[in-house]
């Protein structure tokens, strides 16, 4: 679905750098990704760091890098005075805040323009418009666009007196509901409430943890719409008027609200249905008076109608399968975007095809999690780190061997993409592609998602955001621990022996396969410590 000016006003000045310098806002894998965007374009770069990352691997590839702090995040990646001020010394022209951190933050694009210079990502009016879940809601619903049942002001907390007629607003939503915060997202101020006497304590548990992660406390509540569908919109829009739908993602795979696997197109969509999605998303960003990367995020119920959920102003970490379906550079249009120029013809030709895509692509977070217990994190120092290659995989990752995942910052240490003609082919794709995957010294969700690519109800499109809790099910998830680990043993005590190990002797399929592939070795290399 697009929204676009004419052609004869829309002229391209692109043949040279639309920055002479960027700092980028943030670390890891997405820091590397906005470096190489740049380099790309001819632009230096400006890496800031905390004393955790001092040698990181988007420290190591910046242009100039600025040491902003020790390894809180308070300390270090959410210091807007520091950053901005690193920008200034270093004369950066503009700023790329990737995601998570700074990147929704109105206040940081506003000191980022405040200092003269340009911010990629939408304004800070725009953050302010589409970034708080109630004010994005009421947008929304002003535009036409369902949304899903509950409040659309901000929930009483202390107030007994207000709560008491909140009450009756819960029971009218029905329950189970959710309560959830304004201000963010990621799981964080969420709180289920499976009957009316759970009220008041869900509302000050989840504001208390609001304004601890986001700074505000204000939380609202939400019908639970289950069994359903997470299914996303990604949205880029420029300064002269056009806004595009580059197709959508689903994202119904997650644990603790928190995304694990993403997939573009959305499995089982109609050319019909994709066209009026896309067309809901263009809507708000219109009316939000969108300019660069955002995405819609709604939720689809079992008889196929979707609800408005809310909107993210930055660039998802998932972005990378709309770019493989899509063939646009979307960080590279983001730069373009924020110095003023016209969206490119290119982009916005893909985006009257997203409706009927030609490909498929699916990306795995691998993180530093033990999916045997619950997900809990597994810092630590990486030994091995063997990453799949070949036709139609693509790896995001800032890690190298024996780099340290710190126990400060998110879990994710790589994004595992794959590309195929259509989606059962990037299902074998990505099987084949995790099989070559090996990495030691942390625990990884690397079994997971062998699992969901060996999984048939996967495969047949059988989604919802229950998924993981129904098909990865705690006893499920210590068979699996238990039968690498008996695995991993045979091997040691095999190579004891004096047999040869994969290194040494890679297997091969058929009579006479060598021990170690009979013994599993693809649970082996899962890795499951004990």
């Amino acid at each position: 679905m697009t929204q676009a000016v004419p052609a004869s006003l829309r002229k391209d000045t692109r043949g040279s750098p639309p920055f002479a310098k960027v700092l980028v806002a943030n670390r890891g894998e997405i820091a590397l990704r906005v470096i190489r965007a740049c380099r790309e374009l001819g632009i230096a770069t400006v890496a800031v760091y905390s004393d955790a990352d001092a040698t990181a691997g988007h420290v190591r590839a910046a242009d100039e890098v600025v040491r902003i702090g020790p390894p809180p995040p308070t300390e270090s990646y959410l210091r807007i005075d520091a950053i901005v001020d690193a920008a200034v010394r270093t004369g950066a022209e503009a700023v790329h805040p990737g995601y998570g951190f700074l990147a929704e933050r109105a206040g940081f694009a506003r000191a980022v323009a405040a200092a003269g210079l340009r911010f990629v990502g939408p304004s800070a009016e725009a953050i302010e418009s589409l970034g708080d879940k109630l004010r994005a809601r009421r947008l929304a619903r002003g535009v036409g666009v369902p949304v899903v049942p509950g409040t659309l002001e901000p929930a009483p907390v202390s107030d007994r007196q207000e709560l008491a007629g909140l009450e009756a607003t819960a029971a009218e939503i029905g329950f189970p509901l959710l309560v959830k915060a304004a201000a963010g997202g990621g799981g964080r101020g969420m709180r289920r409430v499976r009957a009316l006497e759970d009220l008041a304590d869900a509302l000050l548990a989840g504001s208390a943890e609001a304004a601890s992660a986001f700074g505000d406390g204000a939380v609202y509540l939400e019908r639970e719409i289950t069994p359903a569908r997470h299914i996303e919109v990604q949205l880029l829009g420029d300064a002269h008027g056009t806004i595009v739908a580059l197709g959508e993602r689903d994202c119904s795979l997650q644990r603790r609200h928190q995304k694990l696997v993403e997939e573009a197109p959305a499995p089982g969509l109609t050319p019909a249905e994709r066209t009026e999605l896309h067309a809901m998303a263009v809507r708000l960003g219109q009316a939000a008076g969108l300019e660069n990367a955002a995405t819609c995020e709604f939720l689809r119920d079992p008889e196929g109608r979707v609800w408005f959920l809310e909107v993210n102003t930055r660039l998802q970490v998932e972005h990378g399968v709309t770019e493989l379906v899509s063939g646009v550079d979307i960080v590279r249009e983001q730069l373009r975007i924020a110095a003023g120029e016209p969206m490119a013809e290119a982009t916005v030709a893909a985006a009257s095809r997203a409706a009927d895509p030609g490909s498929h692509a699916i990306e795995v977070r691998l993180s530093a999690e033990d999916p045997g217990n619950a997900f809990v994190p597994t810092p630590g120092t990486v030994g091995v780190w063997r990453m799949p290659a070949g036709p139609g995989v693509r790896v995001d990752t800032a890690i190298e061997a024996g780099d340290p995942v710190p126990p400060d910052y998110d879990n994710l240490i790589a994004k595992i993409l794959v590309h195929a003609s259509d989606r059962d082919a990037a299902i074998d794709r990505l099987g084949r592609a995790l099989g070559e995957v090996a990495v030691s010294g942390v625990q990884t969700t690397l079994p997971f998602h062998r699992f969901v690519a060996g999984s048939a109800a996967f495969r047949a499109g059988d989604l919802s955001t229950g998924w993981v809790d129904e098909h990865w099910s705690s006893a499920t998830a210590t068979a699996a621990r238990d039968a690498a680990a008996d695995a991993a043993r045979l091997v040691a005590a095999l190579a004891a022996e004096g047999v040869r190990t994969p290194a040494a002797n890679p297997p091969r399929d058929g009579p006479g396969a060598s021990p170690w592939r009979l013994a599993g070795r693809r649970a082996a290399i899962d890795r499951w410590p004990r």
